[in-house]
C-alpha cells in the first residue's frame, strides 16, 4: 500500500500546520528555492524507525465552497483506497460540523485505520468542549495543538504501529517506475517500450489509472516496469485528478529502484515534478529525467545543451542526473532512456573497495583540506562504504562537529567525480574516531 498517511478534514482546521510539523521534524533536504516550499503537499516523515509519506490533502482543494465540499468528499474516498492510514482533523473551537459528520461516516465505512485529531486544544476549557468529538466514534482520538506541537508525539506513536516497512516486490529484476504529471506522455512511453497498447492513450488528463507491473525483456535487457497508468473503473467519482495522480506517483516511487521522471518539453520542470524528484531523492531512489515531446520544440544548435543546463540549475545540489531527450510518440531515443535507467540501477548498487576509496578520497582531503572551525581543523582518518541498499559513506574524523555542510557537499561531489554514482542520491556521514 505505499506507506501513505493522508491528512483529511475541512478547510482551516490546521491540516497544513500539522503536515509541516510532521515532515519538518526530519526534513533533511530543505527545498528553499522558489516555488517548491509553497507547493509542497507531500513529504517524508520518519518516526521510531518507520518511514512514510505524509499527504496534505488541503493543498489540493481550490475555489468556492460548493466545489470545496465535493472535492473533500472525493479526496476522502481516494484516501480510503490509497493510504495505509488516515489522520482526520477537526477543530475544537468550531465543534462538530455537518461536514465533519459526513467525513466521519465515509471513514467509518472504509477499511483503513483512522486517527481523529482534535486540533486547537490549548487549555483546560477547550479540552472539556473537545470531548464532544468522541461522539464521532473513533477509538483513536487525539487532542493536539498543532501550532505548538503538543500531542503530536503520541499521535505518531499510534500511527506508525500501522505502517509496515515495505516488503520488497519479490524479484531480483530492477524495478523502474515511470512517473510525472498527468499528460506528459507516460502511457505513450510505456506503450513504446512494451510495443503494445497496454494503456489506452487519449489526450484527456487522467484517463490512465492503476499501477501496472510489466516485465520488459528485449535486446538483452530485463526489468520490471511500474507504470502509474492503466484504466481504473472502480469508482465513478469525478475525482480530483491531481490529488489522485500524486497518490499514485508516491506509491510507484516507494516500489521502484529507479524513477523515470517524464517531463513535457514544452512545459519544462515544474514545482510538482520537483516534489516527486525530492521524494525520490529522500527515499534514495535512482532518478533519470526524460524530456518527452522533444519533437515539438523549435531547435537551434544549442537547444538541448541549454535546456539541460536550465534543468540542472533547478536540481542543484543533486544535479548529477542523466537527462535524455525523447519522443515517445516517434519512439525516438527511448532505448537510450532504458540504458540510462540500467546504468543508474547499477550505480545504485555499486560497491567501492575500502582500499580504493581511501586511496582516492584521502588524497582529495589532503589536496583540499576542510576549513578550520574556531581555529581547529578536523582530522580525517579513513573512509568506508556502509552496507546500505544505496550508496552511503562514513568518514571517520576526530571531531565530526567541525566538518561543515559545505565540506560534506564537497566530499559528495568528489565521490561522484571519481566513481560513477550518476542519478543516485547518496548519504555522507561523519563519524567520530
Amino acid at each position: 500500500m505505499g506507506n501513505i498517511v493522508a491528512i483529511v478534514g475541512r478547510p482551516n482546521v490546521g491540516k497544513s500546520t500539522l503536515y509541516n510539523r510532521l515532515v519538518g521534524m526530519r526534513d533533511a533536504i530543505t527545498d528553499d528555492f522558489s516555488g517548491v516550499t509553497r507547493d509542497r503537499k507531500y513529504g517524508f516523515c520518519e518516526w521510531n524507525g518507520k518511514r512514510f509519506t505524509v499527504v496534505d490533502t488541503g493543498g489540493f482543494v481550490y475555489s468556492s465552497d460548493d466545489v470545496f465540499e465535493s472535492a473533500i468528499r472525493n479526496q476522502v474516498k481516494i484516501a480510503i483506497e490509497e493510504s495505509a492510514a488516515i489522520i482526520f482533523m477537526v477543530d475544537a473551537q468550531t465543534g462538530v460540523t455537518d461536514l465533519d459528520e459526513e467525513i466521519a461516516k465515509a471513514l467509518r465505512r472504509g477499511d483503513k485505520p483512522v486517527f481523529l485529531v482534535v486540533n486547537k486544544v490549548d487549555n483546560y476549557s477547550n479540552m472539556l468542549e473537545a470531548n464532544e468529538f468522541w461522539g464521532l466514534g473513533f477509538e483513536n482520538t487525539f487532542f493536539v495543538a498543532s501550532i505548538s506541537g503538543s500531542g503530536t508525539g503520541d499521535l505518531l506513536d499510534a500511527v506508525v504501529e500501522h505502517i509496515e516497512n515495505e516488503p520488497e516486490l519479490d524479484t531480483d529484476l530492477p524495478k523502474f517506475a515511470i512517473v510525472g504529471r498527468p499528460n506528459v506522455g507516460k502511457s505513450s512511453l510505456t506503450n513504446a517500450l512494451l510495443g503494445e497498447e497496454r494503456n489506452i492513450v487519449t489526450p484527456i488528463a487522467g484517463t490512465t489509472r492503476d499501477p501496472i507491473h510489466s516485465v520488459y525483456n528485449k535486446f538483452g535487457k530485463e526489468f520490471i516496469l511500474i507504470d502509474t497508468a492503466g484504466i481504473r473503473k472502480k469508482s465513478k467519482v469525478e475525482e480530483d485528478l491531481e490529488f489522485y495522480s500524486v497518490m499514485r506517483a508516491i506509491r510507484a516511487v516507494e516500489e521502484a529502484d529507479v524513477c523515470l521522471l517524464v517531463l513535457d518539453a514544452t512545459q519544462g520542470l515544474e514545482a510538482q515534478d520537483m516534489n516527486i524528484l525530492r521524494l525520490a531523492q529522500k527515499r534514495h531512489k535512482g532518478v533519470v529525467i526524460l524530456v518527452n515531446k522533444w519533437d515539438l520544440l523549435e531547435k537551434d544548435t544549442n537547444t538541448a545543451r541549454d535546456y539541460e543546463k536550465a534543468i540542472k540549475n533547478k536540481l542543484a545540489p543533486f544535479d548529477d542526473v542523466p537527462i535524455v531527450f525523447i519522443s515517445a510518440k516517434d519512439k525516438q531515443r527511448i532505448f537510450q532512456a532504458v540504458e540510462a535507467a540500467m546504468e543508474v540501477y547499477e550505480n545504485r548498487t555499486r560497491r567501492i573497495k575500502t582500499s580504493e576509496l581511501n586511496e582516492v578520497m584521502m588524497a582529495v582531503i589532503e589536496a583540499t583540506p576542510p576549513p578550520s572551525v574556531h581555529s581547529r581543523y578536523p582530522k580525517f582518518k579513513y573512509v568506508t562504504q556502509l552496507p546500505t541498499p544505496f550508496p552511503s559513506f562514513a568518514f571517520f574524523v576526530n571531531n565530526p562537529n567541525y566538518v561543515r555542510d559545505s565540506y560534506k557537499q564537497f566530499l559528495e561531489n568528489q565521490l561522484r567525480k571519481h566513481f560513477n554514482f550518476k542519478g543516485v542520491p547518496m548519504e555522507v556521514f561523519m563519524r567520530a574516531k
